[in-house]
């Protein structure tokens, strides 16, 4: 009788639990997920961040500054991602730090990131380079 009351009170507990595995994170999965195969491999990641990038471009000079970049990333993250110091992220920097953020957020490295992955913090680092 106490097994089966702890039973249903763990899994109780964890049907709410696995719900909170952010409905969001599910939704920008299927967003990016062009062969729905449940994750994001780091080509399907690079190519949405490419389609961000020409979407945040809007002066079209084939690169992002600052302010173009606003909220996706810090300044010392900036800074770090800007290695010739020109004050601007062309598109093969932005994607270098896709790729670094993808690293970071696939901590088993299956080379994919699933939604229970993209709903931890460098997941959501991640998300901001793509979405």
């Amino acid at each position: 009788m106490i097994m089966t009351t702890r039973r249903t009170v763990l899994l109780s507990l964890a049907i709410p639990l696995a719900a909170l595995v952010p409905a969001q994170a599910a939704s920008f999965l299927a967003q990016l997920d062009p062969d729905k195969d449940g994750t994001v491999d780091l080509a399907e990641a690079k190519a949405a961040a490419g389609k961000l990038f020409d979407k945040l471009d809007r002066d079209k000079d084939g690169t992002l500054d600052a302010r173009e970049l606003r909220g996706r990333m810090s300044k010392s993250e900036f800074a770090a991602a800007n290695p010739d110091n020109d004050g601007t992220l062309d598109k093969a920097e932005y994607l270098a730090v896709v790729e670094t953020r993808f690293r970071a957020a696939n901590p088993d490295n299956d080379g994919t990131i699933d939604a229970r992955e993209f709903a931890t913090p460098a997941g959501k680092k991640l998300l901001k380079l793509l979405k």
